[in-house]
């Protein structure tokens, strides 16, 4: 009788039935899904959009985003959010393009310059939000109204080019440096694009960073629980600080790539990267149903919002409506992932 009533204590194995299966491909493969639908949507449309030379120029376009995305990421890990990303981007053309047609720099001089002008953003986000206690939101959107303004005047609001009149009256006599461009306009093997080249290093660096070591654990742990990481032995400060300085890197490099490859300092240059990096590490939530901040999803969701705007443009839909088809697939994407999460629970 007690092996009897032992073996009915046991429950019996769980079997998953087809539909349980067919939502967990879909919750777990939504962003590919999706991806791949567009592609036989774009291609049935327009031939021209399945080519080398099309899928290398969606690449390159979504490149600075990815790699600014990847900071955002970063940040987004331990609970954070860094909204000067964009700002900082922005400056650093502006930056970029100070230094060499104005003071006379070589491109071995500026990128250094430029990229240590973002690990010094990040440090000055960093001490508002560690030490002075103040929320990351409104740190980060203080540093990006200030860099805002600030990137305007030493030209007086004027785009920086080759012949620039400075305020002073005098006119800018430097010129950018070949090797400086090649950084945006270069492609390795005469193919891959080396902006394209530098976002695949990025990413797998930022991956293997965040997803096989003990900082990347520490990192999410800080995110999840800080004072919990605190009494386990985690210098939460110094994560925080070191999270800040590499956004603000990325973010430096983002805006080396975009003044390399259009070989001006606009003032309007990075008007729409921050809202283009926070989707693609949006849509990085979704990308294998992870739910939590990815380098890995935030790269893929780039690559996702430059095929999806490429696309249209091929299709020749209007320009005005491709914020509001961007939102649209990005809910839909989430919908589709935290949705049927929802209904297996």
């Amino acid at each position: 009788m007690s092996e009897i009533s032992q073996s009915q204590a046991v429950p019996a194995p769980y079997h998953r039935s087809t539909a349980d299966v067919v939502k967990d491909i879909i919750r777990r493969g939504a962003v590919f899904l999706l991806l791949g639908a567009l592609f036989i949507l774009f291609t049935a449309a327009q031939p021209a959009f399945l080519t080398v030379n099309n899928l290398m120029s969606v690449l390159q376009a979504v490149s600075v985003v990815a790699i600014i995305g990847a900071g955002v990421t970063v940040t987004l890990a331990i609970g954070g959010f860094d909204l000067s990303v964009g700002a900082v981007a922005a400056s650093s053309v502006m930056a970029a393009s100070y230094a060499m047609i104005v003071l006379g720099l070589s491109a071995w001089q500026t990128v250094p310059l430029v990229l240590t002008f973002g690990a010094l953003v990040g440090l000055v986000n960093a001490f508002l939000i560690v030490k002075l206690k103040v929320p990351d939101l409104l740190a980060t959107l203080a540093t990006m109204f200030l860099l805002t303004g600030l990137q305007l005047i030493p030209t007086a609001g004027r785009s920086i080019s080759v012949g620039l009149i400075l305020p002073n009256g005098t006119t800018a006599t430097g010129k950018y440096d070949p090797l400086f461009l090649l950084i945006g306009r270069s492609s390795l093997f005469g193919t891959v694009p080396l902006p394209v080249v530098l976002m695949a290093v990025v990413a797998v660096a930022l991956y293997v960073l965040t997803e096989h070591t003990r900082f990347g654990r520490l990192l999410f742990a800080t995110g999840g629980n800080e004072i919990a990481t605190r009494l386990a032995g985690g210098n939460t400060a110094r994560i925080r600080t070191i999270a800040y300085v590499l956004s603000g890197t990325l973010a430096a490099l983002g805006g080396i790539i975009v003044a390399a490859r259009v070989g001006r300092g606009d003032v309007s240059s990075g008007a729409s990267l921050l809202m283009d990096s926070v989707a693609a590490s949006l849509i990085g939530f979704a990308v294998l149903s992870l739910k939590r901040p990815n380098v890995l999803g935030t790269t893929v969701g780039a690559v996702f919002v430059g095929v999806l705007l490429n696309g249209l443009t091929m299709l020749n839909a209007p320009y005005y409506t491709q914020d509001f088809i961007k939102g649209v697939v990005l809910v839909g994407a989430l919908a589709l992932t935290y949705g049927f999460s929802r209904a297996r629970t």
